[in-house]
């Protein structure tokens, strides 16, 4: 098969969900770069419905193969470096989280991301909250997109293993709600932090939105000019509290 140049429509499809968020919405699908990631979704489980290999890549196993022509992927990556392939990821449906049932809540753990602005920043909260055991990373409306480019690589893979949810009304989530302050609230580590738990990060610079009802705060006391943490930094270091406090509750 002759090797696709940039003006065919499956590479115009590639620009388009790699570069706009209703793309990826209306179609249902996103785009993954670099055979790590790629394979680490394949293992998953996800769907993944082809790749692109740049000339003098390498495809990963058990997906259908588009080769490129030469000079194509410099064109439609979104890094300066771009990687030797892309494919084409199915967004999965959304987990029936948010319902409750005769032993409570579904998802027992959950981050919620309100309002975050950063696809760094969800990325790496999607590592922690997969790192640390979390069931769900729900994100309120006006946060920034999970299958984003930048998302994606910052998530390093974990967004193929935690469930997220878009779009959601974190107080329907049916878990008490922890609101995470740098002013007020109980020490993180003095809270009691076990059982469902639905952990608030609010936006980099404007916190918490005031019309998010958390059940109540905590805070991460710190020494030094900083009015605040990273977003990012701050969940890490809860989700992890949550994790060490639920080992101990088993022990």
């Amino acid at each position: 098969m002759e090797p696709l140049g940039f003006t065919n429509p499956q590479i115009q499809r590639l620009r388009r969900l790699l570069g706009r968020r209703s793309a990826r919405r209306d179609e249902g699908a996103f785009v993954v770069e670099g055979p790590t990631l790629v394979a680490e979704a394949v293992r998953a489980g996800w769907e993944v419905e082809a790749q692109f290999v740049a000339p003098g890549g390498r495809p990963v196993d058990g997906v259908p193969v588009r080769h490129l022509a030469a000079g194509v992927i410099e064109r439609v990556a979104s890094t300066d470096t771009p990687q030797s392939l892309l494919a084409v990821v199915r967004l999965p449906d959304a987990p029936p989280i948010g319902r409750a049932d005769s032993r409570g809540p579904v998802a027992q753990r959950v981050v919620v991301g309100a309002g975050l602005a950063d696809p760094g920043n969800l990325g790496t909260i999607l590592r922690s909250a997969e790192a640390s055991g979390f069931d769900l990373v729900a994100l309120t409306p006006g946060t920034v997109d999970p299958f984003s480019p930048k998302t994606v690589r910052a998530s390093a893979g974990a967004i193929f293993h935690v469930p997220v949810l878009v779009d959601v009304d974190a107080n329907a989530l049916g878990v008490p709600l922890v609101g995470t302050s740098s002013h007020r609230g109980e020490v993180y580590t003095d809270a009691d932090l076990r059982g469902p738990i639905g952990i608030v990060i609010g936006n980099e610079a404007h916190g918490v939105p005031d019309d998010l009802r958390v059940d109540r705060w905590v805070t991460i006391p710190h020494e030094g000019r900083s009015e605040s943490l990273n977003a990012a930094m701050a969940a890490t270091l809860l989700v992890f509290e949550v994790m060490r406090q639920r080992r101990g509750a088993s022990q």
